[in-house]
């Protein structure tokens, strides 16, 4: 990378902040595993990565923290997978199109949540008025991710009795 001209102001200033960066995207590129920076990060990442294992294994706290968060990611990928209409396959091979599918059934699955939460709040809401006293540890057993009352196709009502008058506008073939 040549140096810019000189004399011409800021321009030495903004080509000398941009460089650094540069200089280690395009050396930590392709065929950088012989580069002493590319080898230092990643023994640097070793070494977090070796931490973090042993933080993990000595810690029950961080494990149960874990394992909880991991429960929980698993629980709302379960509910927006049942939440997908008409396939668990993206069909389209378009990544925009893909992006699109995934973020619309995630806010779909969002906007359940939110709604079973308002649900659950307004009768626990109730129960509280009615007197009965609610215990915060059974609160948290509770889940937003019900799927039993949830009708994802809507519901339909079906009236299978014929018109009682004559359709307007029916087709007449002669006069």
């Amino acid at each position: 990378m040549s140096d810019p001209p000189s004399g011409v102001e800021g321009v030495n200033d903004a080509h000398s902040a941009l460089r650094p960066r540069f200089t280690i995207a395009h050396e930590l590129g392709n065929e950088s595993r012989r580069n002493r920076i590319y080898q230092a990060y990643r023994e640097l990442g070793r070494v977090i990565r070796t931490i973090v294992i042993l933080r993990f294994l000595s810690e029950p706290g961080l494990r149960e923290s874990i394992q909880a968060m991991t429960s929980k990611v698993e629980a709302f990928h379960k509910f927006s997978n049942w939440l997908m209409f008409a396939s668990d396959v993206l069909q389209d091979n378009d990544p925009v199109h893909q992006g699109k599918i995934i973020k619309f059934n995630e806010l779909l699955a969002n906007c359940l949540i939110f709604h079973t939460a308002q649900d659950v709040t307004k009768v626990v809401n109730d129960l509280v008025d009615e007197g009965w006293e609610v215990d915060p540890v059974d609160l948290a057993t509770v889940t937003p991710y019900i799927t039993s009352k949830i009708r994802r196709f809507g519901t339909w009502h079906l009236d299978m009795e014929p018109p009682e008058q004559e359709a307007v506008g029916r087709l007449r073939m002669a006069a």
